[in-house]
């Protein structure tokens, strides 16, 4: 067997990862300021679609966890990406929030809802009868349907939220037809973020705690993936998946040690 190559690179997961919540996982703070401090180029990922990268960035730094801006990539700038490489200058109607809406205007993208090119689902704590109608509407006419991610559920302090995947799977009942999802487990979210970077697949590391989501994409994507052990993913439900990852951590704070020396992992 070949050398593995040295880590160049650092793709991580946000909730579960570094921060639970609206607060830090012990060893987050170190792992963002040992990337800063080498010169590791980094992206944190989230399939949240809600918020801008400038909102992220606030709450993290709120957990005492000093992220850059431009170093947030979202499943919302995943898809505005991808509908701009698709079919630049377009038109959407949107079902979500600032963080979705803000990324398609950045890309250039009209939001409208007449004959939109595009109908895209995000998240939002808002969805309404009268967008989910008018969405399965313009889907029926001919919209292509795009969904930010297959998410069915999210945490709150109350309890389970109902996500992106479920609203998908109400308009997808009405129309007959699946959307395109763009975010984690899609390896195409992991690519944009290579392609934000200028970052090669072999020396790039994937850092999750979802073994059907971070793990899997991060997988297919042809990089080396690190599970922690700190989100969803329990031990025991390792072995319950036909694939795995490069390493199992018990949290993030094991990572720094990698970081400062480049690697390897196993």
């Amino acid at each position: 067997m070949t050398e593995p190559h040295p880590i160049e690179t650092w793709l991580t997961d946000m909730d579960g990862v570094l921060v639970h919540e609206e607060h830090a996982i012990p060893g987050a703070a170190d792992f963002i300021a040992a990337l800063r401090a080498h010169e590791r180029p980094f992206l944190v990922l989230t399939n949240n679609s809600i918020y801008t990268p400038r909102d992220l960035r606030a709450r993290l730094l709120a957990s005492g966890i000093d992220v850059p801006e431009e170093s947030i990539w979202t499943s919302a700038m995943a898809t505005a990406q991808f509908l701009a490489d698709q079919r630049p200058g377009g038109t959407a109607y949107v079902v979500g929030e600032a963080g979705l809406t803000t990324a398609l205007h950045d890309v250039g993208y009209i939001l409208t809802s007449r004959t939109p090119d595009y109908v895209v689902l995000g998240e939002t704590r808002t969805y309404s009868f009268e967008q989910i109608t008018q969405a399965i509407r313009l889907i029926e006419r001919g919209a292509r349907f795009i969904a930010t991610n297959p998410d069915v559920s999210g945490p709150s302090h109350e309890g389970t939220l109902p996500a992106t995947g479920s609203v998908a799977a109400l308009i997808s009942a009405a129309t007959g037809r699946q959307p395109y999802y763009v975010g984690k487990p899609n390896p195409l979210m992991m690519r944009s973020a290579l392609n934000r970077l200028d970052a090669h697949s072999e020396t790039t590391v994937m850092v999750g705690d979802r073994m059907d989501t971070d793990i899997v994409s991060g997988l297919e994507a042809g990089l080396r993936t690190a599970l922690v052990l700190t989100g969803s993913t329990r031990p025991e439900a390792i072995e319950l998946f036909p694939y795995r990852p490069t390493a199992v951590m018990d949290s993030i704070a094991d990572l720094v040690p990698i970081v400062e020396s480049r690697g390897p992992i196993a």
